[in-house]
């Protein structure tokens, strides 16, 4: 390896070196491992969307394998047609395939009898990090064992996105409010941006032609900000210990609060897909969405004037606390594997900080690290237009971090997750007239057939 002369690079610098991505790329801290025989370990990885992120990770582990003389293989592969899904399904049943394989939010808890445990793996992560987010450990950690890892990339989160013009004209300067550093925060400004005062605002944007966005119907999005904001009002589907608690007071208050706020979106959100949202904030027809910033860098492709007015920033506060949704991916070992030691040894290599912070630079900051340590990464505070615009994306204040489901046992949160009975318990409100304690009632008889 080639001797390494050190020099003051400053953030900039560092960003535009590492987008290149097609550099050859040191590796600090390699994990250099003598095997017995030369071991192959195969990767199957989600296809990312970002242009270049595959090529990052791909050189990356190849660095790793030839420096380690392990063979190594990655299969990109798409989300696209649920081929991700498949393939780890038919993996499963045959227990046969790649070695690593890259799992959605809930499939690792779908195939948990058939990963091996990494508990080794991440204490040495976090052991050299810090901890994983208590999502993360919701998510992965189950009765004391990691069924899999926090995924090195492809998680994300869902922030409002907000046209700062629009929303500074009705009164709502969300850029004073969420500043694109934590501590020139107002704490006041902070804990005034309410459900209530996005109401309040919904209702301005609404009558000067530039509607918020969001979408009820079965769409994962829908989940995405449903589920945080009846969680800000005290509502849980289920709790901790299984007991059905969608039938609340504050699941009432929540509804009786969406059938204010439905007046003043678009009609058609009931029908509405994962692309609707960021299709109606990009047409510049939109004035906020719930949305990681893919919305955003689709305008910066096509409509750059819409870009350059989009703000990232906390969800609004309810009687109970700030909550935003999540979807983390997460990397498992089958245990079929004949490979598991190498397996393990490129986990360890992929979250040195050098190579994590690679990974969320080749992103543009759509990665959402599940280590705090991992938010000083200058991607957020660099990338625009508008410089600053995808600060707030990484939680900085109080907001907690979720997936829909929370806090039941994972089992239980996928299915209220999948099947979708909160947007359906909504629909039923707002746009088909229900009253309120019989969608609940529905609601509840929903989430009980789950659980038979």
């Amino acid at each position: 390896m080639a001797k390494v002369t050190k020099k003051k690079v400053t953030r900039r610098q560092f960003l535009k070196g590492v987008v290149a991505g097609g550099a050859a790329m040191t590796i600090p801290g390699m994990i250099r491992t003598a095997y017995a025989q030369k071991p192959k370990v195969s990767i199957g990885a989600w296809d990312h969307w970002v242009p270049g992120a595959n090529k990052v990770l791909k050189e990356m582990i190849e660095e790793w394998g030839k420096a380690n003389k392990v063979e190594v293989e990655v299969d990109f592969i798409t989300t696209i047609g649920d081929k991700l899904q498949a393939t780890a399904a038919a993996e499963s049943r045959a227990e046969t395939g790649h070695d690593i394989m890259a799992f959605l939010t809930w499939d690792a808890t779908f195939y948990k009898d058939k990963l091996e445990p990494v508990n080794d793996v991440a204490d040495k992560i976090q052991k050299k990090l810090g901890s994983f987010d208590d999502n993360a450990k919701w998510l992965s950690l189950q009765e004391g064992k990691w069924i899999a890892l926090p995924s090195p990339l492809g998680s994300h989160t869902y922030p409002l996105v907000t046209r700062m013009d629009v929303w500074k004209n009705a009164g709502v300067d969300v850029v004073d409010i969420f500043p694109p550093d934590v501590k020139k925060r107002d704490k006041k400004k902070v804990d005034g941006f309410t459900w209530k005062a996005y109401l309040d605002a919904a209702k301005k944007v609404f009558a000067a032609g530039c509607p918020v966005g969001h979408p009820i119907s079965e769409c994962t999005d829908a989940n995405d900000w449903l589920c945080p904001l009846f969680l800000s009002f005290g509502s849980v589907p289920v709790a901790e210990k299984g007991e059905i608690t969608i039938e609340s007071d504050a699941t009432l208050e929540a509804l009786e609060f969406l059938k204010e706020l439905t007046q003043y979106i678009p009609k058609d959100v009931y029908g509405w897909d994962d692309a609707s949202n960021n299709r109606w904030i990009i047409s510049g027809r939109g004035s906020s969405i719930s949305n990681p910033p893919s919305a955003w860098t689709v305008a910066k492709r096509d409509r750059p004037e819409v870009a350059a007015l989009l703000w990232h920033h906390d969800m609004p506060r309810g009687p109970k606390g700030r909550f935003r949704g999540s979807l983390p991916y997460t990397w498992g070992i089958w245990r079929f594997s004949k490979n598991k030691s190498a397996a393990k040894d490129l986990f360890l290599y992929l979250y040195e900080k050098e190579n994590q912070f690679k990974l969320i630079t080749a992103s543009q900051g759509y990665d959402y690290p599940q280590i705090p340590s991992l938010f000083a990464h200058p991607v957020w505070a660099e990338v625009g237009p508008p410089v600053g615009s995808q600060y707030n994306y990484i939680i900085r204040g109080d907001e907690k971090l979720i997936v829909g489901g929370w806090p039941a046992k994972p089992e239980i949160a996928a299915s209220i997750y999948k099947r979708y009975p909160i947007p359906h318990m909504v629909s039923k409100v707002t746009s088909v007239g229900m009253n309120p304690k019989e969608s609940m009632k529905w609601a509840a008889n929903e989430i009980k057939s789950y659980m038979r």
